[in-house]
C-alpha cells in the first residue's frame, strides 16, 4: 500500500505541474485525448499486470495485437464477416494464442523470454503473411460502429469506461477471491503453491490466456480509434509499454506482487509524459528516456527492499 501511495503522489505532482505551467493542457479536449490514450494502453497494462503477478512474461504482446488488428480489418472488409463475430473471434484468437503459449511454458518446462520472444517474431511474420503486406483499413464503412467504439459515454471515451470495468472485475478477482490469491502465491513461490495442493500450471495457462485474450480486445479498439492496420508495425513495442506501465505500477518482474490500482497509475504514469512534451516543446525523444530511467530506478528501488527485508526477516 506504501509503494501505490508514493505512486500516487508521484502521479499527483506530474499532473499539478503540467497544470500550473501548461495552460493550454486544461482544456478538455486535452483531458479527453488522455483519458482515451490511458484506457487503450491501460487495457494492455492490465493484462501484462495479472500475468506478471502470477510469475509470467509476454513479449508477444504487441505481435498479438498486430495479428488481431489485421484479421479483424480483412474479415470485416474482405471476408464479410458480422463485425461482432469478428470481434469476438479476435479476442477469442488472443485466448488460443495465450494457450499456446502456456501450455509450452507449464509442460514443456520452458523460459517465458524464449517462448514469447519466439511468438512475437511469429505472430508478426504471419500478420504480414496473411494481409500480403498491405495496409488495411475500414475505410468509411462501419461509421456507426466506429462513433460508439471510438466515441464516448457522458463525455467519457468508452475505451476509458471498458478499462474501468475490466480493472473493477480484477480487483475483485485478484484481491477479493481464493482463486485470485492463487496466482500471488504461484508468482511468490510456484513450488510451495504446488505442494500446497493448488493446480499451479492450470491457473499459469489461464493467465497467459487472460493477457493474450485483452490483446485481442486491445487491437479492436485500436482498429476502431485508428481506422487502419499496418501488419509490419502496428503493437511494435506495445508489449514494452504494457509491461513498463504494470512494473511502474509496483508489479514485481519476479511475481506475487501487485495490484490493480497500482497498474491504472503505473499506466498514468507512462503516459502523462508525452502529454506534458506536447505543451512544453520538448523532443519527443525524451519519453523513452523517461520510461527507461523510470523503470531502472524502480527495478534499483525494488531490489532495495527486498534486500532490506530480507535482512530484517534474517534479523
Amino acid at each position: 500500500m506504501k509503494k501505490v501511495l508514493g505512486l500516487a503522489i508521484f502521479l499527483a505532482i506530474l499532473y499539478a505541474v503540467e497544470m500550473t505551467f501548461a495552460p493550454n493542457a486544461r482544456t478538455p479536449g486535452n483531458h479527453y485525448s488522455l483519458g482515451e490514450r490511458i484506457g487503450l494502453y491501460g487495457i494492455l497494462s492490465l493484462g501484462a499486470g495479472v500475468l506478471i503477478i502470477a510469475g509470467g512474461l509476454d513479449l508477444s504482446l504487441g505481435s498479438v495485437v498486430g495479428l488481431c488488428a489485421t484479421l479483424l480489418a480483412m474479415m470485416m472488409m474482405e471476408w464479410g464477416w458480422n463485425p461482432f463475430t469478428a470481434m469476438i473471434a479476435v479476442v477469442l484468437l488472443g485466448a488460443v494464442i495465450g494457450l499456446a503459449n502456456g501450455l509450452i511454458i507449464t509442460k514443456l518446462h520452458m523460459q517465458p523470454f524464449i517462448v514469447t520472444l519466439c511468438g512475437l517474431f511469429l505472430f508478426r511474420g504471419a500478420a504480414r503473411w496473411i494481409s500480403g503486406e498491405r495496409q488495411l483499413g475500414l475505410r468509411s464503412e462501419f461509421p456507426e460502429l466506429k462513433s460508439w467504439l471510438a466515441g464516448s459515454l457522458f463525455g467519457v471515451p468508452v475505451v476509458l469506461l471498458m478499462l474501468m470495468l475490466l480493472a473493477a472485475v480484477a480487483t475483485v478477482f485478484l484481491h477479493g477471491s481464493v482463486l485470485g490469491r492463487y496466482w500471488f502465491a504461484i508468482g511468490s513461490n510456484e513450488r510451495a503453491a504446488r505442494y500446497s495442493g493448488i493446480p499451479t500450471d492450470r491457473f499459469k495457462i489461464m493467465a497467459y490466456m487472460l493477457c493474450s485474450a485483452l490483446g485481442g480486445l486491445f487491437s479492436i479498439f485500436f482498429l476502431m480509434k485508428y481506422n487502419s492496420v499496418t501488419p509490419q508495425s502496428t503493437g511494435e513495442f506495445f508489449e514494452l509499454y504494457a509491461i513498463a506501465g504494470a512494473v511502474l505500477g509496483g508489479c514485481s518482474l519476479r511475481g506475487g506482487e501487485g495490484t490493480v490500482l497500482g497498474i491504472l497509475i503505473g499506466t498514468c504514469i507512462i503516459w502523462l509524459p508525452p502529454n506534458m512534451a506536447t505543451f512544453f516543446g520538448i523532443q519527443d525523444s525524451w519519453t523513452p528516456i523517461f520510461i527507461g530511467g523510470a523503470l531502472l530506478l524502480g527495478a534499483i528501488l525494488d531490489e532495495a527492499l527486498r534486500t532490506r527485508s530480507a535482512a530484517r526477516e534474517g534479523n
